[in-house]
C-alpha cells in the first residue's frame, strides 16, 4: 500500500511544480538609469504586453503577472533582457553592461 501512496504523493507534487508557472515578482532597477515603459512576452513569441514602468535606477517595484509559462523576455526601452525565468522566483535585478550586455540576477 506504501507504494502507491509514495507514487500518488510524486505525482501531485510534479503536477503542482509544473502547474506554479510565472506569478508576482519584485523589479529591480539594477542598471545606471532610467528605464522607462517595461513590456513582457514569452519566450520565442512576438507579441509585447505592456507591464507598466521600470522603477528608477537602484530602486525596486512590484509586477503584478501572471502566466502558466516560465520563460520570458523583459524588454525597456531598446533593451531586451531575454530568456528570463519567472518561475518560483521573488525578485529580479535587471543589469546591463556595455561590455557585458544585458542579463538578470535572481533572488528566490
Amino acid at each position: 500500500m506504501r507504494i502507491p501512496v509514495l507514487a500518488l504523493v510524486l505525482v501531485l507534487s510534479a503536477s503542482e511544480a509544473l502547474a506554479a508557472g510565472a506569478s508576482n515578482f519584485t523589479l529591480i532597477n539594477g542598471t545606471d538609469g532610467a528605464l522607462g515603459a517595461l513590456s513582457i512576452r514569452r519566450a520565442g513569441t512576438e507579441e509585447w504586453k505592456a507591464l507598466g514602468s521600470a522603477p528608477a535606477a537602484g530602486a525596486r517595484g512590484s509586477i503584478n503577472f501572471s502566466d502558466p509559462d516560465c520563460a520570458f523576455d523583459i524588454r525597456a526601452g531598446s533593451i531586451t533582457w531575454a530568456g528570463v525565468n519567472l518561475c518560483e522566483v521573488k525578485s529580479v535585478t535587471l543589469r546591463r553592461d556595455a561590455a557585458a550586455g544585458a542579463w538578470v540576477d535572481y533572488d528566490q
